[in-house]
């Protein structure tokens, strides 16, 4: 496995997610390092890891509503193997 280094934009959903402690997805550009096979499975293990940071915050049906919905408005800007 390779260590990737994701560059994501999440200036849409920010406004959205203010209530929560988002660790290290705590900004409008962050810079999420994930360990994974290919890039493919980097970016997606990127937006898991902060869908299961709010699951794990509020469990209910309006938050897994809202990922569902802010899966879309996240952009990944790049990846690179580290």
């Amino acid at each position: 496995m390779v260590i990737y280094k994701v560059y994501l934009d999440m200036t849409l959903v920010m406004p959205s997610l203010k209530r929560f402690k988002l660790k290290e997805y705590n900004s409008n550009f962050p810079i999420v390092f994930v360990e994974a096979n290919s890039p493919d499975d980097a970016c997606f293990k990127a937006i898991y890891s902060l869908v299961s940071i709010l699951l794990k915050q509020d469990d209910s049906v309006h938050i897994r509503i809202l990922c569902r919905q802010i899966k879309h408005d996240i952009r990944i800007i790049k990846v690179r193997a580290e």
